[in-house]
């Protein structure tokens, strides 16, 4: 696929963690189609741009949130407006330089090409336990941590 729109795509997927780093729920949601959908690392699920800024401002007003970094491992083009995006995440604690293994996590986004633009259909936040196999954690932590030399 054309080069320019894997920039498109992986520009949006940036967007998005910066508005989470930034603590900017309506900005994280203007990301996503009007009937996008957001599940989060709990479980919760928000569906549509108002209900996911409800789901996020509070946490952003009440909570003190981790930063993410972020690597992304496979952007899959099923067609040219729609596409697949594959990323793992760690999460640095507020007042922290180290990543918290114990919230890695599997970004899964559906970026669809709407009017000219790319927009979030469907972001899904995985948490990565690996239960029973704590060398994947070990193993993916460390490919997080060696992202943090190049911030």
């Amino acid at each position: 696929m054309e080069s320019n729109s894997l920039k498109e795509v992986q520009a949006v997927y940036k967007q998005l963690l910066d508005a989470w780093n930034n603590r900017n729920a309506r900005g994280m949601a203007d990301l996503f189609t009007e009937d996008g959908e957001s599940i989060g690392f709990d479980g919760s699920q928000s569906v549509g741009r108002e209900e996911i800024f409800s789901h996020l401002n509070p946490i952003f007003e009440h909570h003190q949130t981790a930063r993410f970094v972020s690597k992304v491992n496979d952007v899959h083009f099923l067609s040219s407006d729609i596409v697949i995006l594959r990323a793992i995440a760690g999460m640095l604690p507020p007042q922290s330089n180290d990543i918290n293994p114990n919230v890695n996590t599997h970004h899964t986004l559906i970026v669809v090409k709407k009017e000219g633009n790319w927009r979030i259909q469907l972001f899904q936040n995985t948490p990565a336990q690996f239960h029973g196999r704590p060398e994947l954690v070990e193993q993916m932590t460390e490919e997080l941590k060696a992202l943090l030399k190049e911030l």
